[in-house]
């Protein structure tokens, strides 16, 4: 790069202009010093000078007096209307506000410097003004430090990160008035070496300020402005490269033609060109090393995005200058920056690069590099990353395919299945590009051929071999979803993928295997969904939105295709795959998506008879669950009574539920009647049918045919024989299930007589019976059937059955008794809260062992939630829940979440009740631990120790706000207390009460007792305490006391007593600046105190327990203010209060006195503190970053370089910015190499490599 531009130090103002009112003399001396100063060249022929510049602004063009500056009146040097308001405002077009300006300045250029200076400061939300005096006598460092000190240190907010329209809007302004300025500049101001070097040396030395509203916006600042000068020098380019051209022509005539006036006119113009590129040359460099490589790195991740950004914006813009691995390489190590928007402008940036093919040959070096970087920010875990990490790798491979590797395309290709769908769509684009864009010479031939001689024929066969490769046979909507956006021909060429699987294949063709054609069929499904649904599947997406007009018009046209070739080719394709259950169970899904009208209009009567004979033959074939069920929707979907098809669609189901409950019925008879032992094909003829009514009994109603009879003979003769085989007990309890609710559903839609509801209400109750009867079974399928529809059953006649007016249905709802709640509770504990290994039934090798644990434990968290929500519900009585509580640590990992859950839902019901079902669960594992190792247990144990970790879980559980939690915290110490003494010891008082160690337990709760509680707390524990158990000392007696120092600790002294509630509040959250509590809530917090005291008291006394002593009112604290009752709580650490003793009344002014001292004391100590950590520290409260970490370190920069740069400028003194002459300045322009990775492929320093 180019030496930087010598750039005056300070904003010195010539001695011949120091009034406001200059004349043309003042010009003209200004010129004359100007010839001396920066490279000491004199004004450049064919440009004015300053002083040309002045006359002609006076005199050529609008006046412009003394007075007047950016067309506003001017009072005493500042003028009314600023440029940052007129900016901020946004309402004057800014090509006129610049003009304004330049005509400002080349009336006096001081004046308006002086205007953009305090422009720039204002900009970044400095109350203060830069006036002339300080503009003519002060240097940069004095200047800045001075605007620091102007600061509004209550607010850290300043106009860029202000919210808002109006300041979301300044930061666009902002940068446009910098490119209007500089374009507007372009042809003689940016020249002068006196404005743009002012500027510069101004936002150089604001850039590295510690206040980081200043250096937000300077880097901003001066990152746009080297945009602006960058475009500047890319124009200078062309017309250099123009007239070098036209000189050239020019010179290549014969010398009778040639004109020497225009070879001599066109070296003048290259030359003056040259001239010109050279002060942007300059410029550039004097902003890239004094602003760029300083601060891509800064602390603050907006001003590394900033310049990332803009760094971009240089190398596509002006790409023979910027584009090369010595700017690249900056893109390339903020890759590794940990902050996720600095990495996307990364990838941005990048973006805009490989996306013009005629820049490949210069980033194949960068690409090689950092290639592996990229394809890892694919995994990135802000998904934004991701997915631009994504497209951009999708740019790169149409850039080159030889580029990427096998496997860093296997790295993207799985992303098609992530549920975040953005990354899932970019991906898929990526998958399209690689293996489906590219067409063969000879499919260019063939694309007016359609089904199996269609182009699109191959794709299709290669979606399904990917599909099948990926091993993840279950997402196939996952993948459909991510290619639907890029590739819609093809995953709507239906009649294609319906010739594949109806015609033969061609000569030479290779047939589909089974595999494949399940694959296809699947992907077929998900194809007609996405276009007949028109929204993501689930698991991906965040619901339904609304269809545009396009989108509906296009959904209904699909749904039309769907139906006219699928209604035709859909029983065909049944009649060829019936005796595959996986693809019947998919291809019967297919009628839910069409338009059933068209059977008519279409006339395609006769396809859908044809449809329900093959279903019809289809439930005749198939026992499986799956096909069943996929038969009973499909009748289901035609059923619909506003098609005309109805009828014929209803005629055919009832003809087929007919001969299954006939079927069923003979069958059963004879299998009740046998005296013997039923026959294996009996039970199979009775199970299958039984399966085939149930499927159905899902989706339609069939109470016509009773079913509920037969039924619970079925059942009844189970329980009082012991033999009947569990799937036709659990198909039975299922079907009759059905019933019950099918019932339910047609008493609540219509007007239903008392009748009806008395039969409902006496068959819910039989069947709940016979399933509790079923609850201890042998089998454990069968327990877990009669389970989960007890918990339904039990949750929907429940009280909530009334909710919504239907109070017509309290003769249903239905209470649990105890037997039934415990023996639901019993089986939870039975078969969910086990060894995983305990319920693993299967050894057919390792995976399939894996399966079944994952599906195994689904199984159990659906029995846990089921049972948790009738504890959340109260359909069971909470205190149940103990049962469930006290596994939340052994069983975290599995049931973790759903335990936290119902303690959480249980505690907005009623905390109280909440607080006593903890500490009762504490209560049981306590007992547990006394039978296992008796009383003289070792209180390190493992189980005591895991007894008090629970404990602690459960207090985190009650959140940091004390006053919601006080009752129901206070009530879980004083059953703890009371458990704890509960057992006297048989020996006699001089030894614990047996129960004594769990008040060690109970002390992980202290923490969460206001102060006056604990002083009742401890009130209470004394009445169980006699005079010598406060004087023991021994180990068995460490519970005790450990239990009583919890309850005593800021406590003891008055501070404890009612108002400190004050303070209870704002102990939570700790704000910059404490402010001291007034004394507007000194009366309410009492009373609420007070008040909260006496209802726990009375319902102590109530309940016959001994009596809670409230904490006397201490006349001391009550009678002082609260502001005087003790110092910032941010003092209490270093200089800690002494209790204060009781006094009268009559020593208030005393004590408001040594009050006061003290406070004033430790806040003289603190400030000195404060003040000594600031040299340590350099961070100040909301204009200094106190809470920014350090960027990545591995790459942006060595531990050695970043302690050096920290250390820079410790003193709060801002650097003084002196870019060419000063010799401090040059030398914090150089890049040293250990500031970045010395394995970077990037040798080269900066100062070593020129722009141009």
């Amino acid at each position: 790069m180019i030496a930087a531009p010598e750039i005056p130090t300070d904003f010195t103002l010539l001695q011949e202009s120091e009034t406001h009112f200059s004349s043309d003399t003042d010009f003209e001396d200004i010129e004359g010093k100007n010839q001396k100063q920066g490279k000491g060249k004199t004004c450049k022929k064919g440009k004015k000078g300053p002083a040309e510049k002045g006359k002609s602004g006076n005199g050529g063009g609008k006046p412009s007096g003394p007075n007047r500056m950016n067309g506003h009146h001017q009072q005493n040097g500042v003028e009314n209307m600023m440029l940052f308001e007129v900016v901020k405002m946004g309402k004057s077009a800014m090509q006129s506000v610049v003009d304004d300006w330049i005509e400002s300045y080349k009336h006096d250029r001081d004046i308006a410097l002086l205007d953009l200076i305090n422009f720039f400061i204002q900009c970044s939300g400095c109350k203060g003004v830069v006036t002339a005096e300080m503009f003519r006598h002060m240097q940069n460092s004095e200047i800045i430090r001075k605007m620091t000190e102007e600061f509004d240190e209550d607010s850290g907010d300043y106009p860029l990160t202000m919210a808002g329209p109006q300041w979301k809007k300044f930061k666009s302004s902002f940068c446009e008035f910098i490119g209007v300025l500089v374009r507007q500049c372009q042809y003689s101001i940016i020249y002068d070496e006196y404005m743009m070097d002012t500027v510069i040396s101004l936002l150089t030395g604001l850039s590295d300020s510690q206040v980081r509203a200043f250096r937000h916006t300077s880097t901003l600042a001066a990152m746009k402005l080297m945009t602006a000068l960058v475009n500047v020098a890319l124009n200078l380019s062309i017309n250099m490269d123009n007239t070098q051209r036209q000189y050239e022509a020019e010179r290549n005539k014969i010398i009778g033609k040639r004109a020497n006036d225009r070879l001599e006119l066109l070296l003048q113009k290259r030359k003056e060109l040259q001239e010109n590129q050279d002060e942007i040359e300059n410029m550039m460099n004097a902003i890239f090393k004094g602003v760029f490589v300083h601060r891509y790195r800064d602390a603050i991740a907006e001003i590394r995005a900033i310049c990332i950004e803009e760094i971009g914006i240089w190398m596509k813009m002006y790409s023979d200058a910027f584009l090369n691995d010595s700017y690249l390489k900056y893109v390339g190590w903020t890759m590794h920056d940990k902050q996720g928007e600095v990495r996307l402008k990364c990838l941005t940036a990048l973006q805009g690069l490989y996306y013009n093919k005629e820049l490949n040959s210069k980033l194949e070096l960068f690409t090689s590099r950092f290639k592996d970087r990229i394809v890892s920010m694919t995994l990135d875990k802000e998904y934004d990353v991701a997915v631009q990490a994504i497209k951009l790798l999708t740019l790169v491979l149409q850039s080159s395919e030889e580029v990427l590797t096998a496997e860093d395309c296997e790295n993207v290709y799985h992303l098609v299945y992530s549920a975040h769908r953005p990354v899932a769509v970019a991906a898929g684009e990526f998958l399209y590009k690689k293996l489906f864009s590219r067409r063969d010479a000879e499919d260019d031939g063939i694309l007016k051929r359609r089904g199996r001689q269609s182009p699109n024929a191959n794709l299709v066969k290669t979606l399904v071999f990917f599909f099948l490769e990926s091993e993840l046979h279950e997402h196939a909507a996952y993948l459909v979803d991510s290619m639907w956006d890029c590739a819609t021909d093809l995953l709507k060429d239906w009649e294609c993928m319906n010739s594949l699987l109806l015609e033969e294949p061609l000569n030479g063709e290779e047939p589909l295997t089974d595999r494949q054609e399940s694959a296809l069929i699947e992907i077929m499904l998900c194809t007609i969904r996405q276009a007949a649904e028109c929204h993501p599947p689930v698991g991906r997406g965040t619901g339904k939105r609304v269809l545009t007009a396009k989108e509906k018009k296009t959904q209904l046209d699909d749904r039309t295709k769907i139906t006219e070739l699928f209604a035709v080719a859909l029983p065909q394709l049944l009649a060829k795959y019936s005796v595959d259950a996986e693809k019947v169970t998919n291809l019967l899904q297919l009628p839910q998506y069409f338009d059933l009208e068209i059977y008519t209009t279409g006339r395609l009567e006769k396809h859908l008879d044809a449809l329900l004979r093959q279903i019809r033959d289809i439930v005749e074939k198939h026992t499986d669950i799956d096909v069943l069920e996929a038969c009973s929707k499909t009748y289901h979907a035609l059923c619909n009574e506003e098609f005309t098809i109805f009828n014929r669609v209803d005629i055919a189901r009832s003809q087929l539920i007919d001969e299954l409950a006939d079927k069923f019925n003979r069958l059963l008879e004879d299998f009740l009647q046998e005296g013997e032992e039923p026959d294996e094909d009996d039970a199979y003829q009775v199970l299958s049918t039984l399966k085939r009514i149930t499927a159905f009994h899902n989706a339609h109603d069939l109470s016509r045919w009773d079913l509920f009879g037969c039924n619970y003979k079925l059942l009844k003769t189970g329980i009082e024989n012991g033999d009947m085989p569990e799937q036709i007990v659990i198909h039975a309890l299922q079907c009759t299930h059905y019933v019950i609710l099918w019932q339910l559903a047609k008493v609540t839609e219509s007007s239903s007589t008392k009748e009806d509801l008395l039969r409902l209400k006496k068959q819910m109750r039989v069947f709940c019976q016979i399933c509790q009867h079923y609850l201890t079974n042998v089998n454990t399928a069968v327990k877990e059937q009669a389970f989960t529809i007890l918990c339904d059953v039990l949750m929907i006649f429940s009280h909530q059955i009334m909710t919504g007016g239907r109070d017509i249905l309290e003769p249903l709802v239905y209470t649990p008794d105890s037997s039934l709640q415990s023996e639901l509770l019993s089986f939870i504990l039975d078969h969910v809260f086990i060894d995983q290994d305990d319920d693993n039934n299967s050894a057919d090798g390792q995976q399939d062992d894996e399966a079944s644990k994952i599906e195994a434990l689904h199984k159990r968290r659906n029995l846990l939630a089921a049972f948790c929500k009738l504890i959340v519900y109260t359909v069971v009585e909470m205190n149940t829940a103990a049962d469930i509580f006290k596994q939340y640590m052994k069983y975290y990992n599995d049931y973790g979440d759903i335990i936290k859950e119902t303690m959480s839902k249980t505690r907005q019901i009623d905390k109280i009740q909440c607080a006593k079902t903890l500490i009762l669960s504490l209560q049981q594992l306590f007992n547990e631990m006394i039978q296992e190792n008796g009383y003289n247990f070792d209180r390190s144990s493992p189980t005591f120790s895991g007894i008090k970790e629970l404990a602690r879980r459960f207090a985190l559980t009650f959140g940091l706000d004390q006053l919601k939690t006080r009752e129901a915290i206070a009530m879980l110490h004083k059953d703890g207390i009371e458990f704890a003494f509960k057992e006297p010891n048989p020996q006699g008082e001089s030894h614990p009460p047996l129960n004594l160690a769990f008040l060690d337990i109970l002390s992980e709760f202290s923490s969460k007792l206001l102060r006056q509680d604990k002083r009742t707390v401890y009130v209470y524990l004394e009445k169980f305490m006699t005079f010598q158990m406060s004087l023991r000392r021994e180990d068995v007696w460490l519970p005790l006391m450990s239990y009583r120092n919890s309850l005593l600790a800021g406590g003891d002294d008055d501070t404890m007593s009612v108002i400190s509630g004050i303070s209870s509040r704002g102990s939570t959250v700790r704000n910059k600046k404490t402010k001291p509590a007034t004394g507007k809530r000194k009366v309410p917090e009492a009373e609420e105190s007070s008040s909260s005291d006496s209802m726990w008291l009375n319902r102590e006394q109530s309940m016959h327990t001994p009596v809670m002593m409230q904490t006397p009112q201490l006349t001391s604290t009550i009678m002082r203010e609260p502001k005087r009752l003790r110092p910032d709580e941010n003092y209490m650490g270093v200089y800690p209060m002494q209790p204060e003793h009781h006094q009268p009344p009559l020593d208030y002014k005393q004590q408001e006195e040594a009050a006061r001292q003290q406070q004033e004391r430790a806040a003289m100590n603190y400030v000195k503190l404060r003040s000594n950590l600031q040299h340590a520290i350099r961070r100040g409260t909301s204009l200094m970053e106190d809470d920014e970490e350090p960027i990545v370190e591995d790459v942006m920069m060595s531990s050695e370089g970043r302690i050096e740069d920290l250390n820079e400028g410790m003193d709060f003194d801002t650097m003084d910015i002196d870019l060419p002459p000063s010799k401090n300045r040059r030398e914090r322009t150089e890049l040293k190499p250990d500031f970045f990775d010395p394995a970077s492929i990037m040798d080269e320093s900066v100062l070593g490599v020129s722009m141009f």
